[in-house]
């Protein structure tokens, strides 16, 4: 069991730090505004990420199967924002101005986008309750879930945190200054396309 764990939370530690939405805001807001920004925004990620968790350990991903409508306001709701940062991103590129994941310098409206990042990515919560389903024993209490929810958000803290700490270094921050248009045009790009990915597909329960 111990040897599944270690192969479960490193594919987790995999799928998580691999390039999406999250990673790119947390990126393009800690080379744009700086490590604090970056942890700020990396914090509501990590919050968006715990209450999928929780909801699945809960059986919520089932009510939402059973319910569909509540999925598809959540899609139609995660393309429209990834829609809007794209727009943000591509505008900065052709005014010259600041990428979109970066207009909101105060703590809290960064804290809202990371977890809005997550919380209208419907998704996730499918992905935690693949991973408890494969990780847990038929029968398994609720200790040994949050037991494994802990483990997996600890995971995704170091995955994300590690994210704002490593693009708020100097020498990457210096590269994002001298080449914003391009970073501004490649998140653009790469929002848009995650946003005409969650409005296309069409998630199955795990």
């Amino acid at each position: 069991m111990a040897e599944g764990l270690v192969f479960i939370l490193i594919a987790w530690a995999v799928a998580g730090g691999s390039p999406g939405p999250a990673t790119l805001a947390i990126s393009g807001t800690s080379m744009g505004l700086g490590r604090r920004a970056g942890l700020t925004l990396a914090a509501g990620v990590v919050c968006g990420s715990a209450s999928w968790g929780i909801a699945a350990g809960l059986g919520l991903s089932a009510m939402m199967l059973a319910h569909a409508w509540i999925f598809e306001v959540l899609r139609y709701a995660g393309a429209a924002y990834l829609g809007f940062l794209a727009l943000k991103s591509l505008r900065a590129v052709w005014r010259g101005g600041v990428v979109a994941v970066t207009l909101s310098r105060t703590g809290s409206r960064l804290f809202a986008k990371g977890l809005a990042l997550h919380l209208t990515n419907p998704k996730a919560i499918f992905s935690w309750g693949a991973v408890y389903a494969v990780a847990l024993p038929a029968g398994a209490d609720m200790a040994a879930v949050w037991s494994l929810f802990g483990a997996l958000i600890a995971v995704s803290m170091l995955v994300f945190f590690g994210y704002a700490l490593l693009f708020s270094t100097a020498a990457i921050a210096a590269g994002y200054a001298r080449a914003k248009r391009g970073f501004d045009l490649v998140f653009g790009l790469m929002f848009g396309a995650a946003a005409a990915k969650i409005f296309t597909t069409r998630v199955e329960a795990p």
